[in-house]
Order: C-alpha cells, then sequence, then structure tokens
C-alpha cells in the first residue's frame, strides 16, 4: 500500500494557468510566462483555484522533482504579478568602461582596453537599463533576468591575467523580488 503525495499551490485572483502539450502558461493582465515541461516527470491537476503536483512515485527523487515544479510555478506567479531585478556594478581601475544596450544585445565597450566590444546576450523580455555605474535588469521571469546578468557577468570574464590585480569587470551585487 502506497500513499501517494500531493504538493498543492493556490492560485491567486487573477492569474490563470494553462497547461496543454507539456507548456506551462502563467499569465496576468499585465504578462505572459511559458515553460516547456515535457522532460519533468510530474503529474499536473489544475481546479478551481488549485493547482496540484503529483509526483511519479513515492520515492525521494520524484517527491523533491514535484517539489521543484511546484517553486518553479510559484516563482512564475510571482514574475507574472511583480516581477524580479538584478543589480550589476561596473568595476574599473585601469581603463574605463562603456555600456551600451543595442536589440537584444549588451555592448561592453574598452573593456582591459579591448577594440573590439564583449558582447552579452539578454534572454526573453528582459529590460536592461544602464544608469552610470549600474546596471539593472528587470523581467517577469526569473530565469530569464537570472540568465541575463549571469551572461553579462561572464561577458567580463579575464583569463590569463592575476585576478588580484586585474578586478576590473562587471559584477552582480544585488538580487530582489519587487513586491
Amino acid at each position: 500500500m502506497s500513499t501517494e503525495q500531493v504538493f498543492e499551490l493556490k492560485i491567486p485572483d487573477g492569474i490563470r494557468i494553462d497547461y496543454k502539450d507539456n507548456i506551462i502558461t502563467v499569465s496576468s493582465s499585465k504578462t505572459k510566462i511559458s515553460k516547456d515541461i515535457s522532460k519533468i516527470p510530474v503529474k499536473l491537476n489544475i481546479k478551481e483555484g488549485m493547482i496540484e503536483f503529483i509526483p511519479y512515485s513515492n520515492r525521494k527523487k520524484y517527491i523533491s522533482i514535484a517539489n521543484t515544479l511546484r517553486s518553479i510555478v510559484k516563482n512564475m506567479i510571482h514574475g507574472v504579478t511583480k516581477g524580479y531585478r538584478y543589480k550589476l556594478k561596473i568595476v574599473y581601475s585601469h581603463f574605463p568602461i562603456s555600456v551600451k544596450v543595442k536589440d537584444n544585445t549588451l555592448l561592453i565597450e574598452n573593456f582591459i582596453g579591448e577594440r573590439a566590444a564583449r558582447k552579452a546576450k539578454i534572454q526573453g523580455n528582459c529590460k536592461v537599463s544602464v544608469e552610470g555605474e549600474d546596471i539593472i535588469v528587470e523581467g517577469p521571469s526569473l530565469e530569464d533576468v537570472s540568465q541575463t546578468a549571469a551572461n553579462i557577468e561572464l561577458a567580463t570574464n579575464i583569463k590569463g591575467k592575476d585576478l588580484r590585480v586585474f578586478l576590473d569587470g562587471i559584477y552582480i551585487y544585488e538580487k530582489e523580488r519587487l513586491s
């Protein structure tokens, strides 16, 4: 005899969740986020005001996967209602870095004196703004915002030099859930 464990999540008012062809879509009056969950072994049931996550088995592995999906959907709900913001700081001591946003790419010019601009891809529908020495990345999807911030940080990775001396770069210094 096995008792089936079910994880539930209450759907707030004004939020619509659709599940079709292994794609879960969370939408509000402002925005919409979709995620393909075809590789995640969890059954979903959407009832009135509630979404249930049912693992395939009672093994720890499947229970933790179901709980992880619950957290992902919870983050999607927070994203479509309020959003996420990451702040990055431009740090240089040798050459002044200039940063520009062009289409869905962030251009980092004059990084440690390089002639070619370094590029960082902006994921999804994130808004990137440059305010003085700060870069602000905002958006509804936590995955897109965090990946965009990581792309910007990794674009200024210095190889082949002493990292204690060459501290130039762009670094994440604040992660925020908007309220």
